[in-house]
Parts: structure tokens; sequence; C-alpha cells
């Protein structure tokens, strides 16, 4: 299924990206949004909260994370009032990296307003990453799925686009059986991420 995605698709410039991107995601239909994240680090310097978790600022940071609460609860209403459901895949390897630590406390929050996420730990996937690591894909109901291309440094700077519906629905429905093997990000967060002291100078 993956070695397609080497083999199709067409490459987006930013510029072109994120209006499309856009449009069709205020556009899904059924299934809905599936997403799922793979790797372990990244940077998001357009995110004022990690560019103060990148600045050391972890308190900093959280209270930008919790200052967004308003803000998604709107968005996740409007996703509702839209028709389609949002759901994400997040692989977690561990120990928990500093990005990851920052990036569960922003999706527990998109959790918390109906963003939901479940948590696939790495050895639940060692199996299916024997050729390589998964790639980092979602969906737009069924006419459009994405992959996330990054720069060495883990800043996204491109987007594949794919719009094989076979192609699409068979990776929805691979996103959706980890997702019915995860576990709910709160239950994950409180156990795992809550009682960790700050990633900052780690």
């Amino acid at each position: 299924m993956f070695d397609e995605l080497k083999n199709s698709g067409e490459r987006l410039a930013l510029a072109d990206y994120w209006p499309d991107f856009t449009r069709r995601f205020w556009e899904t239909k059924e299934p809905g949004f599936w997403k799922l994240e793979r790797q372990q680090t990244f940077k998001e310097p357009n995110e004022p909260s990690w560019r103060a978790f990148a600045a050391g600022d972890w308190d900093e940071c959280v209270r930008l994370i919790q200052e967004k609460r308003d803000e998604l609860s709107a968005y996740f209403q409007r996703v509702a009032d839209s028709g389609f459901i949002n759901r994400r895949v997040r692989i977690v390897g561990k120990p928990i990296t500093p990005y990851l630590q920052w990036e569960l406390n922003v999706l527990v929050l998109r959790h918390e307003y109906g963003g939901l996420t479940r948590v696939v730990e790495e050895p639940q996937i060692a199996a299916l990453e024997e050729r390589g690591p998964l790639p980092e894909i979602y969906t737009l109901g069924t006419e459009v799925m994405y992959e996330a291309v990054y720069d060495q440094d883990g800043v996204l700077e491109a987007a594949n686009r794919f719009t094989d519906r076979a192609l699409i629905i068979e990776c929805q429905r691979f996103i959706e059986r980890l997702y019915t093997v995860g576990e709910p990000l709160d239950e994950f967060f409180a156990r795992e991420v809550a009682p960790l002291e700050s990633p900052v100078g780690q």
C-alpha cells in the first residue's frame, strides 16, 4: 500500500498546499478526517507555544497552550456542525521526546474538545515497519489524502496530494484500524505525560 505513495501523488509547495487543504477540509464527507503521525520530533515555528518551548520557557509554553481553549472550542464546534469526525493516531516512542511532550499537551486539549486522538506505542507497530517507518498521512473523506513532507530539521516544507480513491480508502482504513487498537489520549496522558518534569533543557 505505502509503496504506491512513492509512485503517485502531486507535490504541492506550501503556498499551494495550505489553501487547497483548508478548502477541502471544510468540505470533508464520510468517513471524516483521519490522521497518522509517526515522527517523534518536529519543529513548529508558526506556533507561539512551540516557540516558547524552544526558547526554554515551559511555563509560558503551557500558558499559551491553555490560552487556545476558546479557539479550539469554536473550531471543533464548526467541525461538528459541518457533519464530519476528526480522528488522529499518534505513534509514541519511549522515552517520550521533549517535542512530543509539548505536542501531547496540545493534542490532549484538542482531544477534550472533540479532536479525538488515540496513542499507539512503537512496539505495537514494529511488524508494520520492517520496510521503513510509517508515513505522515491524513485523509479527507475518500476524495483526497496528503502526505506531509518535512525538511531535515523537521519543519514542514511541502505536501504530496493523492486523489486515487482506492488508495485513499485503503490508507484511511489502515489508520482507522490503528485507532481501534490505540489507547485514548486522555488516559495515556494522565498516566505517562502529566507526571513528567519540564522537558526544557533535556
